[in-house]
């Protein structure tokens, strides 16, 4: 239906007969000339239609936006006052001949260039929205990276391999979607939540390096940066330790965003301890483009009269930290004030600061803790006049997510990034969490492997390290992985310690531990979240933006208006019942 495409004609194509086929990006009327702004996938022309090709210029006369056209012409040059040098056809147009309205369009819901659509009508209108320019690109580009994974993978011998979207129930620290089954009464598929087990199964099989860029699903709250049904890069391999995987996907990732980016990432990632990610930015996917850093002031605030201050100092699950930021004196009290309510969705109760003005130390809260203290504070944290310190004393937990989140805005807000971008590798992370009923939670997973043996794994769990490692990006967690349990006992060790007994074990991973007992090479593996990568490179702050149909924050498509009711006949084959909850209680 056409010869040429709109954003790739040139001064080369002078004279030429083309047929170009398109939306129409804009409609002009100048005194009797018509000019209209043709739109495909490769860019914009201008077509120009003169009064002399009378049936033509009437037909463009009922031409609106969007419309879609077929457009016979001749490309001339502009006139040189003419030229719109924003696009790479600005110096030429084509000279319409013949149009033909190949469908017509409704007045549009919302303006494609407009700035003030909410993100609710543009995921109605999802399909008019991926007309945008922004969003094309972000679309390409997806297709890019994925194009370049799968060359880097298969140059490197690893094997793309399906693994199943109906399977079993297990337990990978968020809630499945399940799937009843007609066939077999009562019972219920579930969606993977990655194709965890699957994979280390291959490895048992002998394939030693495969890969999958795979859907996964997860029932969890979402933000900004989650979906319930998003999309990694799988990778597992045999034979291979930490410092192999990560060194090849570290290649990897530094040849896509030299590629599909244009970015140059450092030859050799930097790499920072669990521990130490938590102590210094209270997060453990650090930002580390902004340089603030906490600094404990747990043994100075011990003794103060300050009880906020001193009964966390000697509490051992508490935690008094300081954040120093450098010419935050100027920073206002009702930015104080929001920098407070933001502190409180992590928990906390309040947020202290210290203000250094030229006249000497400002605060509420000097008058509690005195001269001396406060030096002392001043000295530790390296600050000086025009500085502010902001103080987080809670529990641990509280502190660790306040500031740390707090750092991340402020770096925001203030613009203190001294990078454009900042990968790192956050290593030796805990093999469990306590839960506050004293229970064990796996940080990562069951299947990964510790960094201890099996005995010192049941003397000492909460304190054991794992063999995990993740991969952050500017503060987002874009790939995590580990070495795999692939010993039968380690693997009930830590079942047991999780509270999962023999009998649920074989119940629910019955087929995992009997395939550890026939010859199970050493493994591991890593996933890497497609979306978040595509999130990263586009550098938009919404995962939405780089899927092309998504969820929404409740994680309904309001594109097709999913999740639905189904019909009575469906619920009965499936021999399912749906209670509702009585709304007028």
């Amino acid at each position: 239906m056409r010869t040429h495409f709109c954003g790739e004609l040139s001064k080369a194509n002078l004279n030429d007969e083309v047929r170009l086929c398109g939306w129409v990006n804009r409609r002009r009327d100048h005194g009797g000339v018509i000019f209209l702004d043709v739109r495909d996938k490769k860019g914009i022309a201008q077509v120009v239609i003169n009064p002399d090709t009378a049936k033509t210029f009437k037909i463009a006369e009922t031409i609106r936006n969007e419309f879609v056209l077929q457009i016979t012409g001749k490309v001339i040059a502009r006139d040189s006052e003419m030229v719109n040098n924003k696009i790479p056809t600005g110096e030429i147009e084509v000279l319409a001949q013949q149009i033909e309205i190949l469908n017509n369009s409704k007045p549009m819901p919302f303006q494609l260039d407009s700035m003030e659509t909410s993100e609710e009508v543009r995921l109605k209108y999802r399909y008019l929205d991926l007309r945008r320019d922004e969003m094309q690109k972000r679309l390409r580009l997806r297709s890019k990276v994925t194009h370049f994974m799968r060359d880097f993978m298969d140059k490197n011998d690893f094997l793309d391999i399906e693994t199943p979207f109906l399977t079993k129930a297990t337990p990978e620290g968020a809630r499945d979607y399940l799937v009843p089954s007609r066939t077999h009464e009562g019972s219920f598929f579930a969606l993977p939540q990655s194709p965890q087990l699957f994979k280390q199964l291959l490895m048992m099989s002998g394939f030693e390096r495969y890969y999958q860029i795979v859907k996964c699903f997860r029932d969890e709250d979402l933000r900004a940066d989650r979906q319930p049904e998003f999309t990694q890069l799988d990778v597992e391999t045999s034979f291979m330790n930490e410092d192999e995987i990560t060194s090849l996907m570290e290649e990897m990732i530094r040849g896509l965003f030299s590629e599909v980016g244009n970015v140059d990432l450092p030859n050799k990632f930097p790499s920072i301890t669990y521990s130490d990610a938590i102590k210094l930015y209270g997060v453990d996917r650090p930002d580390l483009r902004i340089s603030l850093q906490m600094v404990d002031v747990n043994e100075i605030m011990k003794d103060v009269e300050f009880k906020v201050f001193s009964r966390p100092a000697n509490d051992n699950k508490g935690r008094v930290a300081a954040l120093k930021v450098d010419g935050g004196a100027s920073i206002s009290r009702k930015q104080i004030d929001d920098y407070t309510k933001f502190v409180s969705i992590y928990g906390a109760k309040g947020l202290a600061y210290i203000k250094l003005n030229e006249d000497g130390p400002a605060s509420p809260i000097i008058k509690f803790l005195g001269d001396e203290v406060t030096q002392k504070v001043i000295d530790l944290t390296e600050a000086k006049t025009g500085d502010i310190i902001f103080f987080g004393a809670d529990k641990s937990k509280v502190v660790n997510e306040a500031l740390g989140n707090l750092r991340e805005k402020l770096g925001q807000d203030l613009n203190l990034y001294n990078k454009e971008w900042a990968p790192v590798w956050v290593m030796d992370f805990p093999m469990f969490e306590v839960s506050d009923d004293g229970s064990l939670n796996a940080i990562h997973h069951p299947f990964t492997a510790p960094s201890v043996d099996s005995k010192s794994l049941k003397n000492n769990p909460e304190e054991s390290l794992s063999r995990a490692y993740d991969l952050v990006i500017n503060g987002s967690e874009v790939g995590g992985g580990s070495i795999r349990i692939h010993q039968s006992d380690m693997q009930k060790t830590v079942l047991s310690l999780l509270g999962i007994d023999a009998d649920e074990a074989k119940e629910k991973f019955g087929f995992l531990l009997d395939a550890l007992d026939y010859g199970c090479p050493p493994h591991g593996g890593i996933a890497f979240g497609l979306d978040r990568l595509v999130m990263t490179l586009s550098k938009t702050e919404s995962i939405r933006d780089v899927i092309a149909f998504p969820k929404t924050q409740t994680a309904a498509c309001l594109l097709t208006d999913a999740p639905s009711m189904v019909s009575k006949a469906q619920l009965k084959e499936l021999n399912v019942k749906v209670t509702l909850p009585n709304k007028t209680q």
